[in-house]
């Protein structure tokens, strides 16, 4: 490919300022205003503004102002939460903004994708997104999907050509690659030619920035069940008004406004925007663990794992390979001193009897295998400002950082071995190599995975020169190196009179060496193992690494135990040709997998869903797509990730931890047990409500409130506390239990049962609370007006025992939800203050309560308080009972 210096970084200010950030324009949001309207948009919605059409049309003014006011209040409720969520959403997506790789001042470096301007050189490699468009300079075996532009589902072969017309349909500019596609496969690099709107997908802006992401499973469900509460509601109240006609007394008027009253009061129309806003909380908190939420679902999903299939480089060991071992075919054996980029050096063989031979007479040997490390690569060692400045891949880095320490000029061997051409390395081929002239000469340098190497190998270099290779002996070497925990890089080079193709050329090779690395483990990945274990969910590591690499590292992260099988990819394939029956066998029982190709990564995946596992799995290259995308969760790497993960994944871990993995699966949890609770209070407070009343028709009493009432305690009662509860924290030991069943209904057995017993005994105390009244002489209006404050009272004691579903109000401190702290007193102090105001009493038919009625309606509210203790306490034993 072309090698040209690119842009200088005043030359590129220059240009960013003349032609602006290379962004196309994000969806224009929409407005307070249109959030506001579209709080209306609601069948919940549209029954309240027939109960308001009644009560005008019935002279019930003040009824049908109120109702208008509710109206506005809950409107500007739900646009204050639906603003925040939309804001936390954008702050989001700014912390994924895509990067790009150009040459400027001479020097590859990867810069953010809206710096790049028109002029740049770009570089682009395997699973990259292109920037910007490009007119191509140089390209080396380069495919790329076009299909978002052209619809053409098949990846284009591009190259370098002279003859294609400016004006031909894009489908057949074979020169160009187009902003937003993807390279499959290959290398290549261009000029950059147009950015933002000046691309061809900027040209088409508009129709990408309209199109609507359909609507998250969750909120679908949590709408159908929300529809089906309504449904049974509307079927309650229908029998409700055939009660009240058998039973004689109640006005058409009456029953109508009750009728609406009671409906709105029940059904729990504020529950979609509490849950926006407990989804929103949830990408917050996991985006503060490292977590990114691309799509809402996955903040559901990741909480419901019970498989993760996890990366072993970079994700569960720290992505810092540093060479400490070169052994020599005939098996001397050098350490490396020095980690990372650090300094270090070479060190003689010593103990094993080769002290008599100088270690100069092996520098000859060791300078040819460095030299193979140093120019089959496609990254970049300099010094710069008195540190070491590097990029590209840390395998290649690392050879380069060998190669200094053993005195090695890299800028001196390209400059004595000019390259003619580079094989990349690919996942598929497992190898990469890089084809130069060397005086009158050519010299083929290669290195990968030692199966490989050792396949194409005939000679290996030893003290007495060019001999054939003893294989057995070369394997044995590998195979010790590996058990030990190093990753093996095999080297080797062929002299060539004449030049050829370099991959055509790979036979016959001279082995030079092995070369092995430590990529340590990171420090937390263990106890985030253990974690994963505790909470019931399996963890498998998936790798391409050597068997014996892979093993080493399972054991001491306690993934496997020393005696536990490594499936490799051969023996997939082997189980795959028998039958799907045999594959899933071979799966359910392995925790690691070794020497896997990408394809079969989505076997793995496929098979673990069939066994009824909910499936997470972690990629960062283009053919890590498949698996992404058939997983029930597919996680990409932030760091080391391509644009192709990226775009294929539900979530991004930022700094590619499998600790964070951890962490986002404990705050997914969070998230699902707080949507538990805002549905457990909302529907228990209804069926309360729709209990009294049945109580009440059945035995012949006047309705216990009026449709005012029910409307200003659905608003006292709900309308802060729900929102409040979707910021409760975690309680501790989300990861102590097992996940949830991934088909687990909203309003299961466990919320239904808390809502019959703890709605029930709402209802019913409120029942005889009126009745008692009643009988105790208080006119209709005073009856009505306790029980109004006995019920916003068990509403805000609920609100506070909904924290938790097993643990004590008296355990959980006080002031880790300061928002629902907050909300329960002042919707409390509201309503008080609502019997103070003149006007606003009239409407709601309130007044001020004496001292000893405040203390009897306290004292009816706390046994409900009592009974919620002693029902978690039950629930609590029931757990510590079970099996």
């Amino acid at each position: 490919m072309a090698t040209l210096g690119g842009l200088t970084e005043r030359d590129a200010a220059d240009r960013l300022l003349r032609h602006g950030p290379n962004r196309l324009p994000e969806p224009t949001p929409t407005g307070i205003f249109g959030l506001f309207l579209r709080q209306f948009v609601s069948p919940f919605i549209y029954i309240l503004m027939i109960a308001a059409a009644i009560s005008f049309a019935i002279s019930h003014v003040a009824s049908g102002v109120f109702i208008v006011a509710v109206l506005l209040i809950n409107a500007l409720i739900g646009t204050i939460q639906e603003r925040a969520a939309e804001k936390s959403a954008s702050a989001l997506r700014r912390m994924v903004r895509g990067t790009a790789r150009v040459v400027r001042d001479g020097r590859p470096r990867t810069i953010d994708g809206e710096a790049v301007v028109p002029g740049d050189l770009l570089l682009l490699s395997s699973g990259d997104k292109a920037a910007a468009d490009i007119r191509l300079l140089g390209t080396q075996d380069l495919a790329v999907d076009e299909s978002m532009l052209t619809g053409e589902s098949v990846a284009v072969t591009k190259g370098v050509a002279s003859s294609i017309p400016v004006d031909a349909p894009l489908a057949e500019r074979h020169d160009m690659v187009f902003a937003g596609t993807v390279v499959t496969h290959g290398r290549a690099e261009g000029e950059v030619i147009a950015t933002g709107l000046s691309t061809q997908l900027g040209s088409i802006a508009g129709e990408v920035s309209a199109r609507r992401v359909s609507e998250p499973p969750l909120m679908i469900r949590i709408r159908r069940f929300t529809y089906q509460v309504a449904a049974g509601i509307g079927v309650a109240i229908a029998a409700l008004i055939a009660l009240m006609f058998a039973v004689g007394g109640y006005g058409p008027s009456e029953m109508a406004l009750m009728a609406i009253g009671l409906a709105v009061s029940t059904i729990p129309e504020g529950l979609p925007a509490a849950l926006t806003v407990a989804l929103a909380i949830g990408m917050d908190r996991m985006a503060k663990h490292n977590v990114i939420i691309r799509r809402l679902i996955a903040v559901e999903a990741l909480g419901s794992c019970t498989f993760i299939c996890s990366d072993k480089t970079g994700t569960l060991t720290v992505n810092e390979m540093t060479a400490t071992r070169i052994v020599l075919p005939d098996g001397l054996s050098f350490e490396v001193t020095g980690a990372g980029i650090g300094p270090g050096t070479v060190e003689p063989p010593g103990g094993d009897g080769d002290e008599a031979q100088p270690f100069e007479d092996h520098l000859p040997r060791l300078r040819a295998l460095c030299t193979t490390g140093a120019l089959a690569n496609e990254s970049r060692l300099d010094y710069a400002g008195q540190e070491w400045d590097f990029d590209g891949d840390i395998v290649d880095v690392a050879f380069l950082v060998l190669a200094k320490k053993l005195g090695l000029s890299i800028s001196a061997l390209h400059a004595e071995q000019s390259r003619l051409e580079l094989v990349p390395y690919e996942s598929e081929r497992a190898l990469s190599g890089s084809l130069h002239r060397r005086a009158e000469n050519h010299v083929l340098h290669v290195k990968g995975s030692p199966e490989k190497l050792l396949a194409m190998s005939t000679h290996m270099r030893t003290a007495e020169g060019r001999v054939p290779i003893d294989h057995a002996a070369v394997a044995d070497q590998f195979e010790g190196l590996a058990r030990a925990g190093y990753r093996v890089i095999a080297l080797a080079d062929r002299d060539l009179p004449e030049p050829g193709s370099a991959l055509g050329s790979m036979a016959e090779m001279t082995l030079l060496g092995l070369v092995a690395m430590i990529d340590p483990v990171r420090p937390e990945a263990r106890e985030a193992v253990d974690r994963c274990r505790a909470g019931g969910i399996e963890v498998a590591m998936i790798t391409g690494d050597h068997p014996a690499t892979a093993h080493a590292i399972a054991r001491e992260l306690a993934i496997a135990a020393p005696g536990d099988p490594v499936v490799t990819g051969s023996d997939l394939r082997r189980a795959a040709a028998q039958g799907s029956a045999d594959l899933d066998d071979l799966v359910r029982g392995t925790r690691v997998f070794a020497r896997i190709e990408p394809l079969q990564k989505q076997q793995i995946v496929e098979s673990l869903m069939r066994a009824g596992h909910f499936v997470a799995v972690t990629g960062d290259g283009v053919n890590d797509a498949p698996a992404m995308h058939r997983a029930n969760v597919g996680i990409a790497m932030g760091k080391r990730g391509t644009d192709v993960a990226k775009e294929a994944a539900d979530i991004i871990i930022t700094d590619d931890r499998f600790s964070s993995i951890v962490d986002g699966v404990e705050q997914g949890r969070v998230v699902y047990n707080n949507i538990r609770k805002v549905v457990g209070l909302l529907v228990a407070t209804g069926f309360s409500a729709l209990l009294l009343f049945f109580m009440a028709v059945l035995t012949g009493l006047p309705m216990p409130l009026t449709a005012v009432q029910l409307l200003w305690l659905n608003l006292v009662a709900n309308g802060l506390q729900d929102v409040a509860l979707a910021f409760e924290p975690k309680e501790g030991g989300e990861l102590s239990q097992p996940p949830r069943r991934p088909n687990e209904a909203i309003f299961e057995r466990r919320i239904v049962g808390t809502v019959l017993l703890i709605g029930g005994a709402m209802g019913l105390l409120a029942y005889t609370t009126f009745q008692t009244l009643l009988n105790l002489g208080y006119d209709l209006d005073m009856a009505r007006n306790l029980t109004l404050m006995l019920m916003v009272l068990f509403g805000n004691i609920r609100a506070l025992c909904s924290r938790s579903e097993t643990r004590s109000l008296f355990g959980i401190p006080l002031l880790s939800n300061p928002f629902l702290v907050l909300a329960v007193p002042v919707a409390q102090l509201v309503h008080i203050g609502a019997m103070y105001v003149p006007g606003l009493n009239g409407v709601l038919a309130i007044q001020p309560i004496s001292l000893h009625e405040w203390a009897a309606m306290l004292a009816v509210a706390l046994s409900l308080l009592g009974l919620e203790e002693v029902h978690k306490a039950w629930r609590r034993r029931s757990a510590e009972a079970a099996p």
